[in-house]
């Protein structure tokens, strides 16, 4: 299961795990859409390409919540 990160991790731009917008490597690192664009679309962290995250349904999320963990490490 996805851990589905609550914001950007460059500038903490939230990101509800309901909506699209969020991109992830397959290490779940998360940026927003315009961030990556910044990136060329390859993580920072691991050189990964980003994809576009799924969005996760309001009634998995009842069951299966995203994190309120935050991680932010501007670059």
């Amino acid at each position: 299961m996805l851990l589905m990160k609550p914001g950007c991790e460059n500038c903490d731009t939230d990101l509800p795990a309901d909506q699209p917008g969020a991109l992830i490597c397959s290490f779940e690192c998360t940026w927003c859409a315009e961030c990556a664009a910044t990136l060329n679309d390859t993580c920072p962290n691991c050189g990964g390409a980003l994809v576009a995250r799924p969005t996760r349904s309001a009634a998995l999320l009842e069951s299966f919540p995203a994190t309120v963990e935050r991680t932010h490490n501007p670059r």
